[in-house]
């Protein structure tokens, strides 16, 4: 669920949880009057009017996108007190005509960068972009939105490569310094960011950016983690609910150690599936047994740890590495292909294509982090989650289980949680059922064997939320919404353009 862990909740389209903090309360923000003019809540608290009506400067961008930056508070209880800017990027709608508004998106991460994701070119398809004016934008504390920072490249290079299941006393102290260090960086370089990176925070953040763009409802794609920020949107402002979508979702009922494990077993249950795949191809180095490939490659990748193989010339491919280049593969079936290459090359001691997987998975090029998904990642989850790690006995005590349950990911996501435990922005509510009551209907798309955000969640989020629509895709990789089914295309593109719900029940079969 984290980088160290490679289980984030991004969907690959980008690459590779819940609430406000003291003194904040739904109240303060908005309540659910519109006086006619786009965005402006009726009763706002007078001194977020003027976020409310600020006016968005566009300036041209790359392939005709369009940049601006929004003006949001820091802290919404002070909105007088500091101000940050959140970087908004738009492609105007290519029929103008008949043009019906704007469509948000969020990839996920948390962390991952709406901006990147709103020029990828592959977000929506092409009817839905002829009619809204796409929009990406970097949640606070992400990418251009006054981001957090931490560690520097090399610094960042020794926190990813920790044994990521420590098994003796000597590697868990090496793992629970790097743990306090990290966070002692953070709370020195962003200490004051950091008690406002929540999702509540980000979702109150979108809607004075849907204001700001003339919208009087909003429309939303959100992805992965892009599902609970959505979530979250329509538990504060649910009058505010126009056309929204969220494909690979969240339970946001679940603690911080129920999802960590639902997710390891799940990518278990994946790896598993490439397995019985592999041991039918002829260039599957672990051979045509699948369950005694699974054990093979267990024994392989924890025997890294002490022998690692040749990587890129200055790294070694170690276990760290060998688990994140793996688990990205993971996340979509068209890595496969990739990952039975890695390994083949890898087991014959070269481990430069996993690792090469493994670094684009950490967006590492060349030496350098692209961006700062890693300490953002870990920003928002530990304010969100008060039940994370607490100690490293925490984790231990968890272990068997997580062992048991998820023997190949298990370890490696439990551990990955022990930066929270000493965490400087302390979080303050509890994981709850949202059932943002009064909200449109709202689409919620699952896919079968989903590693990242299980199926079962998806199921979850859709009978929690008084409006939930399930829409299932019967496939694997991670979210459904242009991964190889025309049927789930179909249904979210006549929801986005007509509001047309599909069937209760609907399932549709991935083809690709």
């Amino acid at each position: 669920m984290t980088p160290r862990a490679a289980m984030r909740y991004l969907s690959l389209g980008a690459v590779v949880l819940a609430l406000p903090l003291a003194g904040c309360t739904a109240s303060d923000t908005h309540t659910a009057g519109f006086t006619g003019k786009p965005g402006l809540t009726t009763g706002t608290a007078p001194n977020l009017a003027q976020f409310y009506g600020q006016k968005l400067t566009w300036a041209s961008c790359d392939n005709g996108y369009q940049c601006s930056t929004l003006k949001v508070p820091l802290d919404y209880a002070d909105p007088q007190g500091t101000t940050i800017g959140i970087a908004v990027v738009r492609k105007p709608a290519a029929d103008q005509a008949h043009r019906l508004g704007s469509l948000l998106v969020n990839p996920g991460g948390p962390g991952g960068s709406g901006l990147q994701y709103a020029t990828s070119g592959d977000v929506v398809d092409a009817a839905v972009l002829a009619r809204y004016d796409l929009v990406g934008f970097d949640p606070r504390g992400v990418g251009k939105s006054d981001p957090v920072e931490c560690l520097s490249d090399s610094q960042m290079d020794t926190f990813i490569d920790e044994p990521p299941a420590p098994v003796n006393a000597q590697q868990v102290a090496q793992v629970e310094a790097q743990a306090k260090f990290f966070a002692r960086q953070c709370e020195a370089k962003s200490g004051k960011l950091l008690p406002y990176v929540g999702t509540t925070y980000a979702a109150r953040d979108m809607d004075i950016l849907r204001a700001a763009l003339g919208d009087e409802k909003l429309t939303y794609l959100g992805k992965s983690y892009g599902t609970f920020l959505g979530a979250v949107y329509a538990e504060e402002f649910p009058q505010r609910v126009g056309h929204v979508v969220l494909d690979g979702a969240i339970d946001p009922d679940l603690t911080a150690e129920q999802e960590n494990l639902t997710q390891a077993v799940s990518f278990d249950k994946e790896l598993r599936l490439f397995l019985a795949d592999c041991a039918k191809q002829s260039d599957c180095v672990l051979g045509s047994d699948p369950n005694a490939a699974f054990t093979r490659l267990k024994s392989w990748v924890a025997g890294l740890e002490a022998n690692p193989v040749k990587g890129d010339g200055t790294r070694k491919l170690d276990e760290a590495y060998a688990l994140t280049g793996i688990s990205v593969a993971m996340y979509d079936q068209g890595w496969w292909p990739d990952l039975r290459i890695a390994l083949s090359r890898a087991f014959g001691g070269d481990g430069s294509v996993l690792l090469s997987m493994a670094d684009a998975y950490n967006d590492r090029q060349n030496g350098h982090y692209t961006d700062n998904e890693a300490e953002a990642n870990y920003a928002v989850n530990c304010v969100d989650h008060p039940d994370e790690a607490t100690s490293v006995q925490q984790i231990e005590a968890e272990l068997p289980t997580f062992e048991k349950d998820a023997p190949f990911f298990g370890a490696m996501v439990d551990w990955s949680s022990l930066p929270c435990a000493y965490w400087g922005a302390k979080p303050t509510d509890t994981p709850h059922r949202i059932a943002a009551q009064g909200a449109a209907p709202i689409l919620v798309v699952g896919t079968t064997n989903d590693p990242a955000t299980p199926y079962a969640w998806a199921q979850q989020l859709a009978s929690q939320l008084s409006s939930g629509r399930l829409l299932t895709m019967n496939g694997a990789g991670h979210t459904a919404y242009r991964r190889g089914s025309s049927c789930i295309d179909s249904a979210v593109d006549a929801y986005f353009l007509n509001g047309t719900e599909p069937a209760s029940g609907t399932v549709c079969q991935q083809t690709v």
